[in-house]
């Protein structure tokens, strides 16, 4: 028998619900991204739940990653888009990865990959559009010259950038980006490279903005229930997603305490009355924001907010003087929010941070419990 002082628990069939939910909304293929251990859930659990509800391709930051997911025998098209020079580009082609493509050190790397193994690579070239981090932007002419001269050694497979803003509809900006993609699309065609897949979208346009879905819309923190952005586009429950993960953690103790008493390190927090103080036993070593105020734990239909600084393995939150809490107890920390708990955009506006930064941070000594209905494999 296992016992855990913490779980995170990951309900697959909600990721296929969104994915379904994503599917409907874009009209063109999805590509599930799985990257940062698919946003804390999991890569292969939640890889492989993606593509059995149809998700058509797989994308990822690392190389590693995706080779992880072949070592696992997960084969549908896959993408990994953070690439640097000096990465295993020859393991890439020989697994059938396709790679992200955003400087001529990197083009050159890959070439000389393709030609020493025999075996065109694929690729999908990344262009600035005005996120100004990743992607082609001064090069551009230069690596369209050489292009030319060297297809015959590669497979352009797709073009793609990346939406600085698409989590704020109307944004002029997202249209700039929009039309500067579809004017380097052009440049491409001039010299005779027509990719097979135009990719743009991340979860916020895919939710709100059809001109910009093209052949593939990239998922993300959306099919893991989660919403792009609270105050722009409204809450998961708005959106028709489910949050998938519910991360909980067992009280080590619970103590009767004073009006006034300080709690935790530099006593920056005092108890204003009489009260009955839980001590969680997971800290910024399991990925709590040790920043985090104004965001706790639920129990017995009640939330109990953090006092005190979190330490490294462990915070204190407040139950209130009439709680009936004893340690063994499990409390929820985030979850759905369905029963008034606190949710992961809570501990995100606690945190002074995002909804993404929360699951992703959770820390690998935190066990992944898997939920899953039997009838997954029909949504």
């Amino acid at each position: 028998m296992t016992f855990h002082r913490a779980e995170a628990i990951v309900n697959l069939d909600a990721i296929a619900s969104n994915i379904a939910i994503l599917k409907k909304r874009a009209g063109v293929p999805i590509l599930a991204v799985v990257k940062a251990d698919a946003y804390g859930h999991g890569l292969i659990p939640v890889a492989r739940t993606a593509v059995d509800v149809g998700a058509q391709w797989l994308g990822v930051a690392l190389l590693e990653e995706a080779i992880a997911l072949r070592e696992n025998k997960i084969t549908v098209p896959t993408i990994a888009w953070l690439v640097p020079p000096g990465s295993d580009f020859a393991s890439a082609i020989n697994s059938d990865i396709d790679l992200g493509v955003a400087s001529l050190e990197i083009f050159k790397e890959i070439i000389h990959a393709s030609k020493s193994l025999g075996k065109r690579a694929r690729i999908h070239i990344e262009v600035d559009t005005g996120m100004t981090r990743g992607g082609f932007l001064t090069e551009w002419e230069s690596f369209l010259e050489l292009l030319s001269k060297e297809s015959e050694h590669i497979e352009v497979v797709g073009l793609f950038s990346h939406f600085a803003r698409a989590d704020e509809p109307g944004q002029p900006q997202n249209a700039l980006q929009l039309k500067r993609f579809t004017e380097m699309s052009d440049d491409l065609n001039r010299i005779g490279i027509e990719p097979e897949i135009h990719h743009l979208s991340n979860s916020a346009a895919t939710l709100v903005d059809a001109s910009a879905h093209f052949d593939l819309v990239r998922t993300g923190i959306a099919m893991y229930g989660l919403t792009p952005d609270f105050g722009n586009l409204g809450s998961s429950q708005s959106l028709g997603l489910i949050p998938a993960m519910t991360l909980r953690a067992k009280l080590h103790v619970v103590k009767d305490v004073l009006a006034g008493t300080p709690v935790g390190y530099g006593a920056l927090a005092s108890t204003i009355s009489d009260t009955k103080l839980g001590v969680v036993v997971m800290g910024y070593a399991d990925g709590i924001p040790r920043i985090a105020q104004g965001a706790g734990v639920f129990f017995d239909g009640k939330r109990a907010p953090i006092i005190g600084r979190v330490s490294m393995d462990q915070f204190v939150v407040d139950l209130g003087a009439t709680s009936l809490a004893k340690g063994g107890d499990w409390v929820t920390i985030f979850g759905a929010g369905s029963e008034g708990e606190y949710t992961a955009d809570d501990w995100g506006r606690a945190s002074l941070s995002i909804n993404y930064e929360i699951v992703t941070r959770i820390a690998s000594r935190v066990p992944r419990i898997y939920e899953q209905a039997s009838t997954l494999g029909v949504l």
